[in-house]
C-alpha cells in the first residue's frame, strides 16, 4: 500500500502558476504509474494528467495540454503538477493518485487504488 500527500493547492489569479506536489509513502514509488485527477463540485472526478512509472510516457486531457506539466522525481517519491496560465476553470480540488497494476497510464478514475487526500486549488479573476 501507498500513501499520498498532496500539497500546494492555494488561491491564484487569473493566468498565475502553481505547482502541485504529490509525496509517496510505503511502497517503491518507481513501482506506480501515478496520475493526477481534478473534482468540481458535485461532479466525477475528471483527468487532468498522468505518467508512467519512468515518467518517460506523459498524458494530459485537452483542457490542460500545454498549460500544465507533469513530472515525477522517483528519487524524492514524487510527483509534480506544473499549473501555469491559469484559468477560472481550472478552480478545483486536486487529487493524486496512484496504480500499481496497470501497463500504462489510465484516464480513467476507477483505474487508480490509491488517493491522495486533496488540495484545494482557486482561481480568481
Amino acid at each position: 500500500q501507498v500513501q499520498l500527500v498532496e500539497s500546494g493547492g492555494g488561491l491564484v489569479q487569473v493566468g498565475g502558476s502553481l505547482r502541485l506536489s504529490c509525496a509517496a509513502s510505503g511502497r517503491t514509488f518507481s513501482n506506480y504509474l501515478m496520475a493526477w485527477f481534478r473534482q468540481y463540485p458535485g461532479k466525477v472526478r475528471e483527468f487532468v494528467a498522468a505518467s508512467s512509472r519512468s515518467g518517460g510516457n506523459i498524458y494530459y486531457a485537452d483542457s490542460v495540454k500545454g498549460r500544465f506539466t507533469i513530472s515525477r522525481d522517483n528519487a524524492k517519491n514524487t510527483v509534480y503538477l506544473q499549473m501555469n496560465s491559469l484559468k477560472p476553470e481550472d478552480t478545483a480540488v486536486y487529487y493524486c493518485a496512484a496504480d500499481r497494476r496497470g501497463l500504462s497510464p489510465s484516464r480513467t478514475y476507477s483505474s487508480y487504488d490509491y488517493w491522495g487526500q486533496g488540495t484545494q486549488v482557486t482561481v480568481s479573476s
